[in-house]
């Protein structure tokens, strides 16, 4: 299966159904009120942290993900159904972040675990919950509301406890094999690992995940190479596990290897470089394992890097390295979580209005006035007055006399086209 862990989808709530104008109509009945229903809602668009998925792939071939809108009001005070939620199943580990703001809207870091995104729209009310007893027949109603498409991106980042990190073909694949009971891809040349290895280690009565994640190169933390592929794995781990090849057979520096990868860590993010460390010397089997291990610890006294010398090949060491990653793990708080914000869920019809002029002609349009124009019935008396009352709550007609508006002028919205009377 091809691992992919970047998406972008489009996604959109499902639009309120149209409130109901109807009058009741029975035999013998002269002159019934009004009847119409409310318009139902939209349904919602809901991620869901499954399981059973390890890969975005199926976001490659559908992008686009509506949910179904609410259904119209009807006569005898019948409201429209409700729009069924559409639920999107992302693999454990996903972030949904909104690509106009750049907000993280979910991170569905268990399984199981759900969040609404968008909310469906309002239903419209019918001409029934417009009577008064001034206004007993009401010849309009409430449009539902209507909603607005939204570019998302998905962004799956690996939940493991564990993270063994380090330059390519240090062992961490090795490693993995030994300790868990994956079985990586494994080859004596560089980035043999191009997607994240997880396997389950037991010591004890612990467990934790353990994560072979893709070898660093220089620049990584600019994107170079597999760079951001790795760092955006390591994001939610609690402990590294940063393997060198202490033997240098490749003729490498273990001491420079070391700085080169916690540079990039510290460039990417101080929250990873900051993480706790431990450091797997690898490849002691191997000619100059000792010399080489000797000057390494000398190194890192001074930082309290504890390090613990292993043989992936030999299957020795691994005892005294996996008590101290079960100790650590007891110290620390569960798997980082992002910070979750709600997403800026537009409407069609988004509040406000600007007035432009051009040839006497006073030009008002925006959400606000396209909201009055569908709700308004040019021949219906009560919905006329709502519409002059609207346009004097809402500042329209003191927003044109600023403008210079006379008893003269022309009034354009819409289609609409109007003298300016106050």
């Amino acid at each position: 299966m091809q691992y992919v862990d970047k998406a972008k989808i489009i996604i959109k709530s499902g639009d309120g159904g149209d409130g109901s104008v109807s009058f009741h109509r029975e035999k013998y009945v002269a002159k019934g009120g009004p009847d119409g229903g409310n318009g139902g809602r939209g349904g919602s668009v809901v991620f869901a942290a499954d399981a059973n998925m390890s890969t975005l792939l199926d976001f490659k071939y559908q992008r686009h993900f509506f949910a179904p809108n609410g259904e119209g009001g009807s006569a005898r005070l019948s409201s429209g159904k409700n729009g069924a939620d559409i639920v999107i199943k992302v693999p454990v580990g996903t972030l949904v972040r909104d690509l106009s703001t750049g907000r993280v809207v979910a991170d569905l870091n268990a399984p199981d675990k759900k969040k609404i995104v968008l909310h469906g729209g309002r239903g419209g009310k019918g001409n029934a919950h417009f009577a008064t007893p001034t206004r007993q027949t009401p010849r309009f109603s409430q449009p539902g509301q209507k909603t607005l498409e939204h570019e998302v991106e998905l962004e799956l980042k690996t939940i493991a406890d564990v993270g063994l990190i380090g330059l390519p073909n240090v062992g961490k694949s090795t490693i993995l094999s030994v300790l868990t009971s994956a079985k990586p891809k494994i080859a004596n040349y560089h980035f043999t690992t191009l997607t994240p290895n997880l396997g389950v280690v037991k010591r004890y009565e612990s467990t934790f995940v353990l994560a072979d994640i893709p070898g660093l190169i220089e620049g990584a933390a600019e994107g170079a190479g597999l760079g951001h592929d790795f760092l955006r794995h390591v994001e939610r781990t609690r402990v590294l596990v940063h393997v060198v090849d202490i033997s240098g057979c490749e003729g490498r520096d273990p001491m420079e290897d070391y700085a080169q990868i916690n540079d990039e860590l510290q460039k990417y993010s101080a929250r990873l470089a900051a993480l706790p460390q431990l450091v797997a010397a690898n490849k002691m089997d191997l000619t100059g394992a000792e010399e080489n291990l000797a000057v390494f610890e000398e190194a890192l006294k001074d930082k309290g890097e504890k390090v613990f010398p292993v043989s992936a090949a030999t299957v020795k060491g691994f005892d005294a390295l996996l008590d101290e990653i079960v100790k650590t793990l007891a110290e620390l708080p569960k798997s980082f979580e992002f910070e979750e914000e709600d997403m800026e869920q537009t409407q069609k019809y988004e509040p406000g209005f600007e007035i432009t002029v051009e040839n006497g002609v006073f030009t008002v349009s925006g959400g606000t006035i396209d909201y009055l124009l569908d709700t308004t019935y040019a021949d219906d008396d009560a919905s006329m007055r709502r519409f002059q009352q609207f346009l004097i709550k809402e500042g329209v007609i003191a927003a044109l006399r600023e403008k210079g508006a006379t008893e003269e002028s022309t009034v354009r919205m819409g289609e609409w086209e109007f003298d300016f009377i106050e």
